[in-house]
């Protein structure tokens, strides 16, 4: 055994911070894709050093919410038909897992707490919220199952791919025009509704893909629609979906 002592461990908050606050920026609809993100202007913005924003933008990079490189500007990333294809069938397959496995363990009080994000969605729906607040309590509704899977191996894999779920998400909502409002709660609401009834695992698992794979399809669509490309498998059709 080498005892030869570890180099001390490097404090790196800002860049943690810088993350934070950009991230939510973006998710909140504040840096729509394709936007640059300019180093300089951060570090005035948020009062910080430009080598804090390079290493906060590095980690945003690596959760694939934004693109960088030599000779190229920094922007939010647009999601390309190839994006979609990838982390959506990634997160389907994900989804199912997570819904099945939830079905068998989640107890009274996690089952109460996805009914009650599904009321907060109608309410906010009624209020006229912003598709960013919504989108939140979506994310937060799928958060709770993986929480209620009890697997950290698959949280872990859904929170690799989190944030450009968000983001995909969030275009496509944009370019939908009302079709994400007419079906959030009511997807959401039969997606409680069978992880409480239990039993059908087949049912369940089966709604819970489809429940990404029309979000998928409807994407692809919108961008095909919008000039973003192939839509790569020739079902660009179907339901809008929530996803």
């Amino acid at each position: 055994m080498n005892d030869e002592p570890l180099r001390k461990a490097v404090r790196r908050g800002l860049a943690d911070e810088v993350a934070d606050r950009v991230r939510d920026a973006i998710l909140d609809g504040r840096f729509p894709p394709g936007a640059p993100l300019r180093e300089v202007d951060l570090a005035e913005s948020l009062g910080v050093s430009r080598g804090a924003v390079r290493e906060g933008l590095a980690r945003l990079e690596h959760e694939g919410l934004i693109r960088t490189g030599w000779h190229r500007p920094t922007t939010v990333v647009a999601a390309s038909a190839v994006d979609v294809e990838e982390v959506y069938r990634v997160r389907a397959a994900l989804d199912r897992l997570a819904a099945v496995t939830a079905m068998r363990r989640a107890t009274p009080e996690q089952l109460d707490g996805l009914d009650r994000l599904v009321d907060g969605m109608a309410a906010e729906l009624a209020a006229d919220a912003g598709v960013p607040r919504l989108l939140a309590l979506d994310m937060a509704f799928h958060d709770r199952v993986y929480e209620a899977a009890g697997n950290g191996r698959l949280t872990a894999a859904w929170q690799a791919v989190r944030s450009q779920v968000f983001l995909f998400q969030l275009q496509r909502v944009s370019l939908a025009r009302g079709r994400y409002r007419a079906l959030v709660v009511d997807e959401h609401r039969e997606l409680a509704r069978l992880l409480r009834a239990g039993g059908d695992a087949e049912e369940l698992g089966r709604l819970a893909a489809e429940h990404v794979d029309a979000a998928r399809r409807s994407l692809l669509a919108l961008l095909a629609e919008a000039g973003g490309g192939e839509t790569g498998d020739g079902e660009a059709g179907g339901a809008a979906g929530d996803g």
